[in-house]
């Protein structure tokens, strides 16, 4: 009886060294993909990097454009305002 006991005793370690097996496989196998989305994390955050950069230049480009163009208006409104003040008195007169 006590031979079956300690069969049985030495079954149960086997069984829990193959668990523990397994576990350490799948331990394993999910640090190696969260090894592989780290890379591809880091690969895509360098390319957001960079177009967030592109974008921030298109935008300041933009805005000195816009500024550019809202003088040249602000300009041509002022000669509009001086000729419809020259017409006004010519036909005036």
């Amino acid at each position: 009886m006590d031979a079956l006991t300690g069969m049985e005793k030495f079954s149960h370690l086997e069984d829990k060294i193959y668990l523990t097996i397994e576990f350490a496989k799948k331990m394993r196998e999910e640090k190696e993909k969260i090894e592989r989305d780290a890379v591809s994390l880091r690969r895509d955050a360098g390319s957001l990097q960079a177009e967030n950069a592109r974008l921030e230049n298109k935008v300041e480009k933009l805005l000195s454009e816009r500024d550019a163009i809202q003088l040249k208006v602000e300009a041509m409104l002022d000669a509009m305002t001086i000729i419809d003040s020259e017409v006004a008195e010519a036909v005036g007169r």
